[in-house]
């Protein structure tokens, strides 16, 4: 048994748009609901979703079965944390939060094997291996890991190009909703000045020759991002389809005059 190639990566290095969906039900058969959808990549989320290390094995074990990457969203840029979600098989993690190139550094040490990285090595407790059956997952481990930051403050903004310079960094994810915050319009994303934000973020990283990623649920929003050069973008949010729909479905028999 060898070790997957991950197709995330490879479709970010060929520059590959990218089309995905944020999971945060926490639960197997939404995953398998969304995994069959059509989407390139699913984000089980551990930072704001209640997912823990077990929720997340059962949510890479479902994915696993359908042609679309799963990627791991970790709840810090915790060196501990990323061992254990590598071990459980993540081959693509979001790491929050990060402003400087120093905490980028550490994540990517994080990933990595010694002696390019830190990286415990318990392979025969690991998934990620298949306990030991990958002949060859100390030799291509390394290499098939894809280290994805988020860029959510201003100070991450004003270190933009210094944390896109960090070897084994793979990309850039702008969130729209904590840098819409940290810039002083809190729940408001839509903003003006936060579009242009995030724009002028999608164009640094792609300057420093990353890849740029973003999440939206309003269609006209994300094909802007698009067209700013986004190449791998979040359409929605499974908790929010979900209740989109159950609200617009009762409304229609409950209040019909406010949907005709």
């Amino acid at each position: 048994m060898l070790t997957p190639v991950n197709a995330f990566k490879a479709a970010l290095s060929q520059g590959i748009t990218q089309f995905g969906l944020w999971v945060g039900l926490t639960d197997t058969i939404g995953v398998e609901i969304a995994a069959g959808a059509g989407f390139d990549w699913l984000l089980l989320d551990g930072e704001h979703a209640p997912n823990d290390l077990r929720t997340l094995l059962a949510g890479l074990q479902t994915v696993a079965a359908y042609p679309v990457q799963a990627i791991v969203r970790i709840p810090t840029a915790d060196t501990t944390i990323m061992k254990r979600v590598l071990d459980i098989g993540a081959q693509s993690v979001i790491v929050p939060m990060i402003e400087t190139a120093e905490q980028a550094r550490r994540m990517v040490e994080a990933m990595r094997y010694p002696p390019h990285g830190i990286r415990g090595v318990g392979t025969a407790l690991a998934r990620a291996s298949h306990w030991n059956q990958m002949t060859d997952y100390f030799e291509r481990a390394n290499a098939e890991m894809c280290l994805i930051v988020q860029i959510e403050t201003q100070t991450a903004l004003d270190n933009i190009e210094a944390i896109a310079a960090v070897e084994g960094v793979d990309a850039l994810f702008v969130g729209p909703a904590d840098l819409a915050a940290s810039l002083g319009h809190l729940g408001k994303s839509s903003h003006a000045s936060v579009r242009a934000a995030i724009r002028s973020a999608f164009h640094r990283s792609r300057s420093a020759g990353k890849a740029c990623g973003s999440l939206s649920a309003d269609e006209s929003v994300a094909r802007d991002y698009l067209s700013q050069g986004c190449q791998f973008i979040a359409l929605g949010v499974d908790t929010l389809l979900l209740a989109n729909a159950a609200r617009n479905l009762v409304r229609k028999f409950k209040h019909p005059a406010d949907t005709a």
